[in-house]
């Protein structure tokens, strides 16, 4: 992983497209701001999370949907 310290103002660079900027530091909370190409999608990491597991669920579900139409067609 790496750490970079950043003031308020200041920017990070990711390749060409990204950029993510500290807007403000209040208390223990940093707001950032990220510019980013509207192909990418910016998700909270928590989030990212849950849609992982709900598209692994549904993929899951799929798959043995999948399986019973096969099983009914053999009947």
């Amino acid at each position: 992983m790496l750490i970079l310290n950043r003031k308020k103002e200041e920017s990070i660079q990711i390749g060409d497209d990204i950029e993510i900027k500290v807007v403000a530091v209040e208390g223990d909370q940093v707001k950032i701001g990220i510019e980013a190409p509207r192909s990418v999608d910016v998700y909270r990491k928590e989030i990212y999370i849950k849609i992982q597991e709900e598209n692994q669920e549904a993929s899951t579900a799929s798959d043995e949907l999948i399986n019973l139409l096969k099983n009914f067609k053999k009947e």
